[in-house]
């Protein structure tokens, strides 16, 4: 549970020499510190507050300091009453002539006293400062041990359990039925041992818990260069009819608008489809910025995607004092309206392509009118030169990268336009540190990537970090989530009980760390790029100081792409952890990125198709968990069995289509799985029905997940994995043994003002075949075998309805 943190505690310091003091400590609530002087009434007040991590000293401390000054408060302000009477006195005696030595005295001693009480309360806050610094930026917060522990002891009792039910299964064969006994029971050993795989990694899941105001009296203090570190922002897009581009736009603008030193981000937007349409529509979004940012930053608004702000059902008045909010509000909207009318009006246009191709401004063909072959571009809409906002303030850094394509070459999709992203990036900028989204995922936390830094540049925990993860949350989902969309069960479970082992997996876009090489070994590794290699040996990142931005530019734009990831998330994140790097999993209450879930079940079962085939992909790789990264022995067993369990799921599509057909052939076939059994043998099945409850509740106990939440995860499963998983298996064995390969497929994200008008929009689509074909055969069984019992009678009514316990 969290500690409360302290109460603040204020002095006021009531001196009127005090009007030019050095700036004070104030608190802002939950640890935050602000250094300055604030005036009232013509005194200073100091707000003096302690860090919940160290409650304990500054008890000690404040105790003190109430001893000496809080006590003696009331006699502060008599003095300073008194000071006051006597100080016109004084100037009445010193014009007359009269003033007394005795008089002259006590004045000096009083300053002196004054002086010292203030010299006592700096040096107290300094100190204070100086030790908060140095604390760590984050901690862990274990789960209770009143919920874990019970956790943790069901799933051994549950594996006892397992292991006497096979035991029981296999000593007892069904000889009348022996294909369909033995093939229930190769089903029930592969579900054992997925299950086995699945539930381990999670024994010790943890929280965390940040302290911005920690980061920031670290690398942010008043007076000195900010040593916050520079970030690359990296976006991708292929085709702006399926991903529109407004959507792209909200994403870019989100960026641009964090809450992070400006002259430290960079935002770069990978177009794969070369498209025109995308790079008009970012010189709109680079305009728009120049008024949307300062007005983010001015009001501090929540989140940052101009789209979902203005859509917001919530008091958008709430703790704002500024009085030209609403005025200033107005008009803004009423420029993002007009922005949307630009970008929609782009949008029409390119939906009619000219018979000669694109044509740009200046008469020029444009070079991505044959998206399969074309030079790279690469455009600096807002940077160095011209990059300032309607109040002269700096814009971030927006680049559009649009990568070379030749026919006859592989290019590996997404993960060679990232890894482009990665080239480009490292010539331009060469930000230590990148962050990976989706076109469609936009900031909903303008603190997101302070929260990563709390991690990423801790002094004590930094140095083995690879990559922070965050959960993807969603918009647009239906309260009841029919589709699984919000995926809570693997985001709120299995990532918990990673980032208690060696972190969680990398379920976002690529990134890699390379340990150090020689100049000789990187040219061979990623090309003839003097700038590139040089940059790439740069330990703090930058760029090579001798480098002007035109020779960057060019030396970026002719840059050879080099592929060779097989998936563009997972298999890099297990590479980095078999190097002995560890990830984190960073929950910030506000949910740090927020992206559109696919609106109706073809394009969910699409985009299921598309993770289950990249696993299937890894599991036949040299990379695959089951044997690659022994040497070393730097990956953790429970972490590999999470990633051999992210590998393999999609082939639990076979056993779970045979056990889902399984009932229906019994009830058409009067046969059975199990021979009669005994009421000692029925115990067994009643231990693991109760012991697969009790871990669901459980697990539900301490992770928050809800029970519908967790049933809608349990009904996708069933459906994706005889659809979906099924079919990546079929096209992974392709791929793999024929050399077929197959295409990629984007997801289309919901624009329309209707949140769900598509969700019940029923589209035809071959992944659908099994299930259907499995709901018509249980329901042909199911009328089958009661036919038969109506017509055999009572006796056949008993096993009749184990048959039909089975089935449902």
């Amino acid at each position: 549970m969290k500690k409360p943190p302290l109460e603040s505690t204020s002095f006021l310091l009531m001196h009127p020499e005090l009007d030019d003091a050095a700036s004070l400590l104030q608190y802002h609530g939950e640890g935050s510190y602000d250094l300055r002087a604030r005036h009232r009434g013509g005194a200073h007040e100091l707000l003096f507050a302690g860090s919940e991590s160290r409650r304990r000293r500054l008890r000690a401390r404040r105790r003190a300091y109430h001893d000496e000054s809080h006590d003696g408060r009331t006699e502060h302000r008599r003095a300073s009453e008194r000071w006051d009477d006597k100080k016109e006195d004084g100037e009445k005696e010193w014009m007359t002539g009269s003033s007394s030595k005795e008089t002259l005295v006590q004045n000096q001693m009083m300053i002196q006293t004054w002086d010292y009480n203030v010299s006592t309360h700096m040096r107290l806050n300094t100190s204070v400062l100086i030790d908060e610094a140095r604390q760590p930026l984050s901690r862990k917060v274990p789960i209770a041990s009143s919920k874990i522990n019970p956790y943790r002891m069901v799933i051994v009792a549950r594996l006892v359990i397992l292991a006497v039910f096979l035991r029981y299964r296999l000593l007892n064969p069904v000889h009348d039925a022996l294909g369909l006994w033995l093939t229930s029971v190769i089903c029930e050993i592969w579900f054992a041992v997925s299950w086995i795989l699945d539930q381990f990694p999670k024994r010790f899941p943890i929280d965390r818990e940040t302290y911005l105001d920690r980061l920031s009296l670290r690398y942010e203090r008043e007076g000195e260069p900010n040593m916050l570190a520079p970030v690359d922002v990296f976006v991708s897009t292929v085709d702006p009819m399926k991903e529109p581009p407004l959507v792209t736009s909200n994403t870019v603008l989100s960026i641009l608008a964090m809450d992070y030193p400006v002259e430290k981000i960079s935002c770069y937007v990978s177009d794969d489809g070369a498209s025109m349409l995308t790079f008009d529509s970012l010189a709109e979004t680079a305009e728009f910025a120049r008024k949307w940012v300062p007005y983010c930053k001015k009001f501090s608004i929540e989140p940052r995607a101009p789209e979902m702000y203005f859509t917001l059902k919530i008091d958008y008045l709430k703790d704002k004092v500024e009085p030209t909010f609403v005025k200033e509000r107005r008009a803004m909207k009423r420029e993002y309206e007009e922005f949307k009318v630009r970008i929609n009006a782009l949008v029409a246009k390119a939906s009619k392509v000219p018979l000669e191709g694109w044509i740009m401004p200046d008469g020029t063909p444009w070079p991505g009118n044959n998206t399969k072959d074309h030079p790279g571009m690469i455009q600096v809409f807002l940077g160095s030169n011209g990059g300032f906002d309607v109040e002269g303030h700096e814009l971030p850094r927006l680049v559009y990268v649009s990568r070379e394509k030749r026919p006859g070459f592989q290019h590996h999709k997404k993960a060679g336009a990232m890894n482009a992203l990665v080239r480009v990036a490292g010539v331009l900028t060469n930000a230590p540190f990148m962050l990976n989204l989706d076109c469609d995922h936009y900031v909903n936390n303008s603190k997101a990537v302070r929260e990563a830094m709390c991690f990423l540049m801790d002094p004590q925990i930094g140095k083995k970090v690879c990559y922070v993860q965050f959960p993807q949350r969603f918009d647009g989902i239906d309260r009841h989530d029919r589709y699984a969309n919000r995926n809570t069960v693997f985001f709120d479970i299995n990532m918990k009980g990673l980032d208690g082992i060696q972190g969680p997996v990398y379920v976002g876009a690529e990134g890699d760390k390379e340990h150090l090489m020689s100049e000789m070994n990187f040219e061979q590794k990623f090309g003839q790029s003097s700038i590139f290699v040089t940059s790439t040996l740069m330990e703090d990142g930058g760029v090579p100081p001798s480098s002007s931005p035109a020779v960057l530019l060019t030396e970026a734009i002719h840059l050879g792409w080099i592929y060779g990831s097989i998936t563009e998330d997972i298999l890099t994140g297990f590479k980095m952890h078999c190097r002995g790097w560890r990830s984190i999993y960073c929950m910030p209450k506000r949910a740090a990125f927020k992206g559109s879930a696919p609106i109706n079940l073809s394009d969910r079962l699409n985009q299921v198709l598309r993770w289950a085939l990249g696993s299937v992909e890894i599991f036949f790789s040299r990379h695959s968990p089951l044997w690659y990264g022994y040497k070393g022995g730097k990956l953790k067993w429970l972490e590999r069995f999470a990633y051999a369990n992210t590998t393999i799921y999609p082939f639990t599509s076979i056993p779970l289509l045979a056990y889902c057909i399984l009932p229906a052939i019994c009830l058409l076939t009067d046969k059975f799985i199990m021979p009669p059994i005994s009421t000692f043998a029925s115990l067994f099945f009643i231990a693991l029905f109760g012991s697969i409850i009790a871990t669901g509740i459980l697990e539900l106990r301490w992770s928050g997940v809800s029970i519908e939440e967790w049933w809608r995860n349990e009904q996708f499963w069933v459906i994706g994995g005889i659809s979906a998983h099924l079919f990546a298996v079929v096209q992974g064995l392709l791929k793999i043994l024929a050399g077929i390969d197959t295409n990629f497929t984007v997801t289309s994200k919901a624009t329309d003002d209707d949140d769900f008008g598509e969700l019940y929009a029923f589209k035809w689509t071959t992944l659908l075949i099994p299930p259907t074909t499995v709901l018509i055969i249980n329901i042909v069984g199911v009328v089958a075998g009661i036919s038969d019992a109506i017509n055999n009678g009572y006796q056949s009514w008993g096993p009749l309805f184990g048959k039909l316990f089975f089935s449902f």
